[in-house]
């Protein structure tokens, strides 16, 4: 059996599943391997317009790097060159994903939660970075990504204290979009996936990409950039078919 699953569940929405449930779903080579073969595909198939991922069994979403693999001292096998962790971390995605998280996400199974658009929790969810406490740290995108969207405070002491956050903290504190029952996990990020995929595929491409490429800047320096993306955007067929489609009081079809 794959370590990592991966179908279209709708003709617009994919699911992909890490599938190691006996070790916690925890990144090995063969996860690293297939998640960027699945991020590849995923970019080449313009009928996806979202993922889901999630993880096997109802005890971890993803619990990070396979410590057995790391205390061989086989952590490269972990690295891809062009996604980095897991396959997986650093990847330019230009579809959106979205965690649907299942129990634990600790350390590098946080990173990859950090690494989606949105996060659906089930109600025993529980995320951390506890890396300091097996003498690492979050070198996945950890330790820039979650004080961007926790309270650098927050943050800072899941950090370094090595400690969780349950689903009903983490949603207060925004870093979970939904918190459902576990077995209506999939339900939810189906209906999200759904909201996301009525709506034009150029247009989120579009929004994704200007966020992340603006991030950090001013608005000074944002505004111009906006304004000739907007002028852009206007020109597409898309922008021509939701308008047209708006005025004659009917569902768009995008191209």
């Amino acid at each position: 059996m794959s370590a990592v699953l991966f179908e279209k569940i709708d003709e617009n929405i994919a699911l992909v599943t890490l599938n190691r449930p006996e070790a916690y779903n925890s990144i090995n080579d063969e996860v690293t391997q297939r998640m960027e073969e699945i991020v590849d595909q995923v970019e080449a198939d313009s009928s996806i317009r979202v993922v889901i991922l999630t993880g096997a069994g109802e005890k971890a979403f993803c619990t990070g790097a396979d410590l057995k693999i790391i205390s061989a001292g086989k952590g490269n096998l972990l690295q891809s060159k062009k996604n980095g962790f897991g396959g997986f971390v650093y990847a330019q995605k230009t579809t959106p994903w979205i965690a649907a998280v299942n129990g634990y996400a600790l350390a590098g199974g946080m990173e990859f939660c950090l690494s989606c658009d949105l996060i659906v929790a089930s109600d025993s969810a529980k995320f951390g970075l506890p890396e300091v406490s097996r003498g690492l740290i979050a070198g996945a995108g950890g330790l820039f990504r979650l004080p961007k969207v926790l309270p650098k405070n927050v943050a800072n002491e899941l950090i370094m204290t090595a400690g969780q956050l349950n689903a009903e903290r983490a949603f207060q504190l925004g870093l979970v979009n939904r918190i459902t029952s576990e077995n209506k996990l999939l339900d939810e990020a189906k209906t999200m996936a759904n909201a996301i995929a009525q709506n034009s595929p150029n247009a989120i491409k579009e929004s994704l990409m200007f966020m992340r490429e603006t991030e950090g800047k001013t608005e000074d320096e944002i505004i111009p950039i906006s304004d000739q993306l907007f002028r852009d955007i206007q020109l597409t067929d898309d922008a021509k078919e939701g308008t047209l489609a708006f005025v004659e009081k009917r569902k768009p079809v995008w191209k």
